[in-house]
């Protein structure tokens, strides 16, 4: 099965080529650039160079959140657009997942964190044991103080990773079990997303372009401040 893989819902841009666990190729930009100016000619670089039709494409993966409102909403649309004319199923992957399945430990604790602004960040905790990635918490945005909380229970090696990840180990660098992750592995990429996109396959959790939704945790922060005036107009 051929999985093609996007990943906007950060700075990062990055799109993956995987048939049957094996990775064919990956493009990756982290240059601050407008998604919807670089995506498409990098998803068309990556097929071009693999010898690869996007009529080829088995499955469309793509993170869908959490991450940056209008980067994850440029990658759900680009995937409906490639999907749905072929008629081919997509993954709806959160984006913190997909960093898990992109960690190369064996063991340990993945925590995957993004910077969600406003004093919290957005996080799941994940379990490698010989490798396989196993979930222990939804996805969230909590302050990092509670985030702290519980990873001071915790005795197993913890891996930051992610755009918030340098933020946390601010607070979180005297636990002596905390470990924050190289920067080149520390972003998401597009083959961590594939590689979640495969095991939804394997467990039936995939969905129509149609189906396809981006997953946000919180309002945007428009909406947030429209609904935060009119509270106030009612109490005055």
């Amino acid at each position: 099965m051929k999985i093609l893989a996007i990943d906007t819902s950060a700075s990062p841009v990055s799109a993956a080529l995987v048939e049957d666990g094996r990775l064919l190729g990956e493009f990756y930009l982290n240059i601050r650039t407008t998604h919807s100016q670089t995506l498409m000619p990098l998803v068309s670089a990556l097929l071009e160079t693999t010898g690869t039709a996007v009529s080829d494409i088995d499955l469309f993966a793509v993170n869908a959140g959490p991450g940056s409102f209008t980067g994850v909403r440029i990658g759900v649309a680009s995937v409906k657009g490639m999907s749905m004319p072929l008629d081919k199923p997509c993954a709806q992957v959160s984006t913190l997942e997909a960093m898990a399945y992109s960690m190369p430990y064996r063991h340990g604790i993945v925590c995957a964190v993004m910077d969600a602004r406003c004093k919290q960040v957005y996080n799941a905790l994940f379990r490698l044991t010989d490798g396989q990635v196993e979930r222990i918490t939804e996805d969230r945005a909590i302050p990092v103080e509670m985030l702290a909380g519980e990873l001071g229970e915790m005795k197993e090696p913890v891996y930051l990773t992610g755009d918030g990840a340098e933020l946390c180990y601010e607070q979180l660098h005297e636990m002596e079990n905390v470990v924050l992750t190289p920067v080149n592995i520390r972003f998401q990429h597009a083959y961590g997303t594939a590689v979640a996109a495969a095991r939804m396959a394997e467990e039936n959790r995939l969905c129509s372009s149609d189906a396809l939704m981006p997953v946000y945790l919180r309002l945007p922060q428009a909406e947030r401040e429209l609904k935060a005036r009119l509270a106030n107009k009612k109490h005055q």
